[in-house]
């Protein structure tokens, strides 16, 4: 045997002992989540029974299926959503109003600048369900605000993780509105 490959054994043996003690051979720790996400309260608008996804209040609640499984909505290949032109990811919210009046729908990222919120809504004004979609610009953590009529009294903001996974769903739609 040739005494380079000793060398060259020592050698390594030598850099991974100076990394270990340098601390460089543990994992990286992942950063703080610093999104704060919403937890379910149970409470349905307009409604004494208990849903176990829902928040709320009596005027507006999400749901009654509610708030997205550990506060996180993720936009994955094959899931549910749907995919801009423009990159932003858009996915479908229930809502219940315990008063009549239309739903306004807002929202703002709060880890990072970027476009406000978009919304779809009907332009139904009466109490009970309906649906719309959430359009978020970005990935990130953002804050979403309901509010029914111009109630000051009907409002109800919630805070949400929304992830994508590589592309998102497979429905692309042309634009937001």
């Amino acid at each position: 045997m040739s005494i380079r490959p000793l060398v060259r054994l020592s050698r390594n043996a030598a850099l991974l002992s100076c990394l270990a003690a340098a601390g460089a051979c543990h994992a990286p720790q992942k950063p703080k989540d610093t999104c704060q996400v919403t937890q379910p309260n149970g409470v349905v608008a307009g409604s004494t029974e208990r849903q176990d996804g829902s928040y709320g209040n009596a005027q507006v609640s999400v749901g009654p299926f509610g708030l997205w499984p550990n506060g996180t909505v993720i936009f994955k290949p094959g899931g549910p959503g749907f995919v801009t032109r423009e990159g932003a990811l858009g996915m479908k919210f229930g809502w219940t109003r315990g008063v009549s009046g239309a739903l306004h729908i807002t929202g703002r990222r709060l880890d990072a600048p970027a476009a406000p919120l978009q919304s779809e809504v009907g332009d139904d004004t009466g109490d009970g369900f309906e649906a719309s979609y959430l359009i978020f610009p970005s990935p990130g953590c953002w804050e979403v605000t309901a509010t029914v009529g111009n109630r000051s009294d009907a409002s109800l903001t919630f805070v949400t993780r929304i992830e994508q996974v590589g592309a998102g769903p497979a429905w692309h739609r042309d634009s937001t509105p």
